[in-house]
């Protein structure tokens, strides 16, 4: 559960390690008084000053600029000070010392100022909140913002935060609650014989939001794979070219490249992008028997990454398809990676080695990409095919970032319209169940924005924010 937020907090608003300009940031109730005694004058609202930062003899810390945004005008629609200097973490963490000790010692000299505490994780951000300057989507969007690791991510961040999304959810949201009123006027007048739901045409209303919602599902799911990215983890038998076909998508030579079966000991991991979407790829040691312990334990580890994959490149050999062990060996891989994965996750059957002399000319399923992981032929189908695994629209994008807990609630009211819909066929006889699946379809709607949200989740949700922010 959040902490009670009455008490002014305090943190540096930068970046860890050096920098040109550092910033300590203040906020909370009343302000303006230790901003005075601190800096010797009063801060005009809005405005930057440049003075000294002086520490508790006066001698000046640092000069650098003070700015002072009275509430409700501010980040948090508390009173903010924020003093930039610079960027050196010695100084930073001086000036944030001081803030501290010119609290903690008000008190002792008959001052009246607020009592400084250090600001927990994403406090700001939260505060923001609670005071009604963003709501809940708006929040973590500031965090994926930040987080974002490629620049379509960050433009459906930004667009998050200007509130493309909750406007979105909030129009879902007031249809939802009209027909809620209809369905509670039935209930509430029955003796009336008027027909409320069949006049106001309720199960078109109903139909119109479901549609809007799976528009809604869909564009969220696309702005939940901008911003957490894929994890795609290539398997396949020893010397298929797992480790080329990791360096060709990468770019860069990142795994060890040989004739030797077996080079491959460990996992390892590289994020790229397609078409802005991360793609988080993970190399494995080729799946085989073995004696040899090193590489068994490699092999354990290349199972444990697909056991979490959420796609797997099968890769095979073009110049080995015909040997009888070698589709021995491919069908044991096949038959676990079915038990594994196959039935929550797309996995792609790759042919690799297309352009060696002895490779065959065909591939044995229409579905299969057929290329080349050391001339490069081929790539470009192989990264269309792995955004298409997961539904990816390259023509729309994504317009607003998204989680997966809003995806997961866009799934829960789902659910809830269709059992509504369900129950408004038999509306005389199940009004009750029709009224009580639209409130859970509301709530659920809710949990996005934090029009409906318990503390804890408020808690998880905040925590994950860097301090300072």
């Amino acid at each position: 559960m959040p902490a009670p937020h009455a008490d002014p907090i305090v943190a540096i608003a930068s970046a860890p390690g050096r920098g040109a300009v550092g910033i300590l940031r203040l906020s909370g109730q009343s302000l303006a008084p230790l901003a005075q005694a601190w800096l010797g004058q009063a801060l005009q609202a809005r405005h930057a000053t440049y003075l000294p930062f002086p520490d508790v003899s006066g001698q000046p810390i640092d000069h650098g600029l003070a700015l002072y945004f009275p509430a409700p005008h501010s980040f948090t629609g508390e009173d903010v000070l924020e003093l930039q200097a610079h960027g050196g973490p010695v100084v930073l963490q001086r000036l944030l010392a001081r803030a501290l000790e010119l609290a903690a010692s008000a008190g002792k000299k008959g001052e009246v100022l607020p009592r400084l505490r250090m600001a927990r994780p994403g406090e700001f951000s939260e505060r923001a909140f609670l005071n009604g300057k963003m709501d809940l989507a708006q929040a973590e969007a500031v965090a994926d913002l930040i987080d974002a690791s490629t620049e379509a991510a960050a433009r459906s961040a930004a667009a998050s935060l200007s509130g493309a999304f909750s406007a979105e959810v909030n129009r879902l949201r007031d249809g939802l609650v009209h027909l809620r009123m209809l369905v509670e006027a039935t209930l509430d007048f029955p003796e009336e014989e008027l027909d409320f739901l069949q006049q106001s045409d309720a199960r078109g209303q109903l139909q119109r939001l479901r549609a809007q919602l799976a528009l809604l599902q869909g564009e969220a799911r696309q702005g939940a794979l901008l911003r957490d990215g894929l994890k795609v983890v290539i398997a396949g038998q020893p010397n298929a070219g797992k480790s080329s076909l990791l360096n060709a998508l990468a770019g860069a030579e990142l795994a060890i490249v040989t004739a030797i079966a077996g080079t491959t000991r460990d996992t390892i991991a590289q994020t790229i992008q397609i078409e802005g979407v991360p793609l988080h790829v993970v190399d494995t040691a080729g799946l085989r028997d073995s004696d040899e312990p090193v590489e068994r334990l490699g092999i354990a580890r290349a199972w444990g990454a697909i056991g979490s994959a959420e796609v797997v490149l099968f890769v095979h050999d073009l110049e080995r398809r015909n040997e009888s062990a070698y589709q021995q060996a491919d069908s044991a891989i096949a038959s676990r990676l079915a038990d594994a994965v196959l039935s929550r996750v797309p996995v792609l059957h790759v042919w690799n080695k297309c352009d060696a002399p002895q490779a065959l000319p065909t591939t044995p399923a229409p579905d299969a990409v057929r290329l080349s992981a050391r001339t490069g032929e081929g790539l470009q189908d192989l990264r269309r095919a792995l955004l298409a695994a997961v539904g990816w629209q390259v023509d729309t994008g994504a317009r607003f970032s998204a989680r997966q807990r809003h995806v997961q609630a866009l799934r829960q009211v789902d659910v809830h319209l269709a059992q509504a819909d369900a129950h408004l066929a038999q509306a005389a006889q199940a009004l009750d169940l029709l009224a009580e699946e639209l409130r859970l379809a509301h709530n659920a709607l809710g949990e996005i924005t934090g029009a409906f949200s318990a503390d804890d989740l408020l808690g998880v949700i905040f925590s994950s924010f860097c301090i300072g922010k």
